[in-house]
């Protein structure tokens, strides 16, 4: 798995997603986004999401 997602990139995770810089920098913003989904727009150009927090509730496994 990588370390970043792109936008329109389906989550690979249900959880809290940071938003990073272009340079790496960390924007402090976070969105939520749920397992399958597809990861919401950036605010800016060239930004990308990583995962801060997986969500521990058992949404989206497999039973």
């Amino acid at each position: 798995m990588s370390n970043t997602f792109k936008p329109g990139q389906a989550a690979p995770v249900s959880g809290e997603f940071g938003i990073q810089g272009p340079r790496g920098g960390i924007t402090g913003q976070e969105r939520t986004a749920i397992q399958g989904k597809p990861l919401p727009p950036t605010p800016k150009p060239g930004q990308v999401y990583v995962v801060n927090r997986p969500a521990h509730n058992g949404a989206g496994k497999k039973r």
